[in-house]
């Protein structure tokens, strides 16, 4: 992994961007990653299909709170039918880099989140 995407992700990890919960989320779920342990909660205020806010909240590694920062970041603004598309090639962009097999899952995990919060 590249020093300045190590740095990045480590911002991220350090300071999360959009940590927290929503007083009256408009959708929300929780989703765990039974091989790390890795928990989080991602809720969103959505109006016309757009995400006007996203937070999250829970415990994981540096990957998956980082990408969980990353990805409420990017979610701000987006319709929802275009966050249903996304992929792990998407987190891959936002992370700036590949990720080993094992760490696929851990930056997964607030997308597959955010994915089961629209369609609740």
């Amino acid at each position: 992994m590249d020093n300045l995407y190590r740095e990045i992700i480590l911002d991220h990890y350090k300071n999360p961007r959009n940590k927290g919960h929503l007083d009256h989320p408009s959708c929300s779920a929780s989703k765990r990653n039974p091989l790390c342990g890795d928990e989080i909660e991602v809720s969103l205020l959505v109006a016309d299909d757009i995400v006007l806010e996203a937070k999250f909240s829970g415990s994981g590694c540096a990957i998956s709170t980082a990408a969980a920062s990353m990805l409420t970041s990017k979610l701000i603004g987006m319709k929802t039918a275009d966050i249903e598309k996304m992929t792990h090639q998407d987190i891959n962009a936002l992370l700036g880099t590949e990720l080993s097999p094992n760490r696929v899952k851990c930056a997964l995990l607030a997308l597959e989140t955010t994915k089961k919060a629209i369609s609740n």
